[in-house]
């Protein structure tokens, strides 16, 4: 148990987001759109809304895929997920790296006492994939092929919009829309996450850190859980978990395995501990697991195109 805590909060190392305006650039034959604001001009109050965009140009209308990266919910940086994102977009996915408002974390720095609760950063991400349908036609992607991951908190947030659709639906949106989910070593019961902290050497972190972000009422742990959304589940979902965090993985699938739907692929990283992983996935020149990542969304972007 305490090791599933202490990964669990040792993610990556924050940096500063720095307050610059959309540029786009090219990289060989990948166009990067930066710090791109997925807000209307009249709601901008920061630089954390944002989203890095990464088009490949060899492939007319590639399938995009929404990135969340990880950071508890306190401290992630879309600018640490570009490598990641630059080695899918060289196989002809664009991949959107989404930013979002966060919570407090004064269990990692006693300065970052202030910010927000669940339910804005699902709210931000919901957002940020409304944006993105309106302008697919501008950037050149395919919003009918629309993937949806994240990696630790990032994975939950993408399962979370994409099971509950109040999200989704606030904005005009169908669920359907997202056609293949991909949560990568996330957490999916909030109850079961805050209970982990409670009984083990830490217990302060079930306040500190779950209550900060979800606060402290039951029912927002309940509304925040992924797992309480799965009659909802219709688009493939494959779910990735790095040796650390296997507990929550392991009670999701289970969870889904007591529904009727099938279509679900589990991989687990029996090797590698939660930084392993992402950086496996991040900066490695071959990884078994970006690579199944990059077949699960070219296998059912060829298949919806045929059909």
């Amino acid at each position: 148990m305490n090791s599933i805590v202490n990964y669990t909060l040792c993610l990556f190392t924050c940096l500063s987001i720095t307050c610059a305006s959309s540029q786009a650039t090219d990289r060989g034959q990948i166009k990067q759109f930066l710090d791109v604001d997925y807000l209307e001009p009249a709601i901008r109050t920061d630089t954390l809304r944002r989203l890095n965009l990464f088009i490949p140009q060899k492939q007319e209308q590639p399938p995009l895929f929404i990135w969340i990266g990880g950071g508890a919910w306190s401290y992630g940086n879309k600018d640490e997920e570009t490598d990641f994102a630059l080695k899918l977009a060289e196989k002809g996915i664009a991949v959107a790296s989404l930013g979002h408002r966060l919570s407090p974390a004064i269990w990692r720095d006693p300065k970052l006492n202030s910010g927000v609760q669940h339910p804005e950063h699902a709210k931000d991400v919901t957002s940020a994939i409304a944006w993105l349908c309106e302008n697919s036609k501008d950037y050149g992607f395919d919003s009918e092929n629309t993937f949806i991951g994240g990696y630790s908190s990032g994975a939950h947030l993408a399962a979370l919009v994409s099971l509950d659709a109040k999200y989704l639906e606030s904005k005009g949106l169908s669920p359907k829309l997202i056609k293949g989910i991909i949560p990568i070593s996330g957490t999916y019961d909030i109850v079961d996450y805050r209970n982990i902290f409670l009984n083990g050497d830490r217990p302060e972190l079930a306040v500190q850190h779950v209550e900060a972000v979800f606060g402290p009422d039951y029912e927002n742990w309940m509304d925040g859980s992924p797992v309480n959304y799965l009659q909802h589940l219709s688009s493939p979902i494959f779910l990735i978990c790095d040796n650390s965090l296997y507990n929550y993985t392991k009670l999701f699938e289970d969870r889904i395995r007591k529904t009727e739907f099938r279509k679900v692929t589990v991989l687990y990283a029996y090797g590698l501990s939660h930084g392993e992983l992402w950086r496996n996935l991040s900066h490695s020149e071959q990884s078994i697991y970006r690579e199944a990542i990059i077949g699960f969304i070219q296998g059912l972007s060829d298949s919806t195109k045929s059909d």
